[in-house]
């Protein structure tokens, strides 16, 4: 038919182009636009990383929640110097075992008790209140300045937000959270990934997300570039209210309109349709691509919000900073297992108790986690200044970004879907360039740009703006 046109991309001759590039750079003719380009595959993991989820250790997990949940209260308002009870013996619980993973990584790994004094903040900070969070960071090898984050927080509370006496064991929120960013930090210590990991327990989010948005403003002050922030929070169950058990599913919370966006920015959304493209959903998909599969055991079940409805968790403070972040959180909670006074009431136990937690789903959250950090910080970065020319008027679409500085970079890879689809559908790899010309029109699909590593590591998408 004469609307059938080959599908082809033309590649930038201002860079030397792969062998592998040159050899996808015209495409097979076809019909319509589903035929451009090779389907896209999520990223199977390598033996190496196999090899850290293998020791991923349920039992230690395990173990750490019991302890945590055995300090009895870890109200942020709780006792900061009682040795055996309260927020400051757990704090210090949590800055020696970060500390002995820390040994293990010969000089790489540092452990900071990061603290400030919150002043008063009615009502759930009613007087000045030290917070700290404990912050361990694994220095990345060959680009330390990119960071990726993974939380949990290691305060607790019970029926009364202000109640700091009674106890208060926090099993599942958020101990089991704490527990997968402690035994990621003991895992990942004697590795060396390209890019910096920072492993943190925070305090202060059930009073209002207090040391995460004080962890967040640090690293935005110092010009910090995180290029990922995950908070594991009430990750410690697989049983919903009702006793129905989802074993292998996780939920990844992921907003769609940042945060932080500007009227500016607002207003470029809206001409190119970008509602389902923030940093947060790119992230998303990247979990998805690395993360749900056989080696950890779980699905990802991607929810389309910043958080769960009206709530909120420590990814917050970093989207306010313009980070991309993402929320982890079980399939279905059990509300009678958090913010509640452990009590019985007519035969049914209340309270956030080891007893409720599945430790085997924790492992597998955990190896979910290790999975996305790992082949982030052995990827290439997210790629920066990803522009649409816009300049004239055609059914060609020309991309063009800037090279990243990753020395074990490869190339680079386009990526495109329809408008109506949720995740990237096809690639089209066009080497170590930094321009693209892709024989589709922008009008009818989304397009993405990622990096490409030696290791055949791909970075997560980046979704282009408009250049004139």
């Amino acid at each position: 038919m004469a609307e059938e046109r080959s599908r082809r991309v033309f590649l930038s001759t201002s860079a030397a182009l792969s062998a592998a590039a040159l050899s996808s750079a015209t495409l097979a003719p076809s019909a319509g636009a589903e035929e451009s380009g090779e389907r896209l595959t999520p990223q199977r993991p390598d033996a190496e990383l196999r090899a850290i989820l293998r020791e991923i250790d349920e039992h230690r997990i395990e173990a750490t929640v019991r302890r945590l949940a055995a300090f009895g209260t870890r109200h942020t308002l709780s006792s900061q110097t009682d040795p055996v009870r309260g927020i400051g013996a757990a704090r210090d619980w949590i800055l020696a075992e970060m500390t002995k993973s820390a040994e293990r990584s010969g000089g790489r790994m540092t452990v900071e008790a990061q603290a400030y004094l919150q002043q008063p903040a009615p009502p759930r900070i009613p007087v000045a209140t030290t917070i700290t969070n404990v912050v361990a960071t694994l220095r990345g090898s060959t680009t330390p300045e990119r960071v990726y984050v993974v939380s949990g927080h290691y305060d607790s509370r019970c029926s009364d937000p202000l109640d700091a006496t009674n106890d208060a064991p926090g099993a599942d929120d958020d101990a089991s959270g704490v527990a997968i960013a402690m035994e990621l930090a003991r895992v990942l210590a004697t590795r060396r990934p390209a890019a910096t990991i920072v492993f943190a327990a925070v305090a202060g989010e059930e009073q209002g997300l207090f040391g995460a948005r004080h962890m967040a403003t640090l690293f935005k002050t110092a010009g910090t570039n995180v290029q990922a922030m995950f908070t594991n929070d009430i990750v410690g169950s697989s049983r919903a209210d009702d006793g129905t058990r989802d074993p292998r599913t996780i939920r990844l919370f992921a907003e769609g309109v940042p945060t932080s966006e500007t009227p500016a920015q607002a207003d470029i959304r809206r001409a190119v349709g970008g509602e389902n493209d923030s940093p947060s959903r790119q992230l998303a998909r990247f979990v998805r691509s690395v993360a749900d599969n056989e080696a950890t055991g779980m699905t990802v079940r991607v929810i389309h919000r910043r958080d769960r409805y009206l709530r909120g968790g420590d990814h917050i403070p970093f989207l306010e900073q313009g980070y991309p972040a993402v929320r982890f959180t079980e399939p279905h909670e059990d509300y009678a297992h958090q913010h509640q006074d452990v009590r019985v009431e007519n035969g049914k136990r209340f309270g956030d108790l080891p007893e409720f937690c599945d430790f085997a789903f924790i492992a597998r959250v955990a190896r979910v986690n290790a999975a996305t950090m790992w082949s982030l910080a052995t990827a290439p970065g997210t790629p920066e200044d990803v522009r649409i020319r816009t300049n004239r008027l055609t059914n060609e679409t020309d991309l063009v970004w800037r090279r990243g500085t990753d020395p074990d970079l490869a190339g680079y890879e386009v990526v495109w879907r329809e408008t109506t689809a949720a995740d990237w559908t096809h690639v089209v790899r066009v080497g170590d360039t930094t321009e693209a010309k892709v024989d589709l029109s922008k009008d009818n699909v989304f397009f993405g740009v990622r990096a490409v590593g030696k290791n055949g590591h791909r970075g997560p998408v980046a979704f282009p703006t408009p250049l004139s």
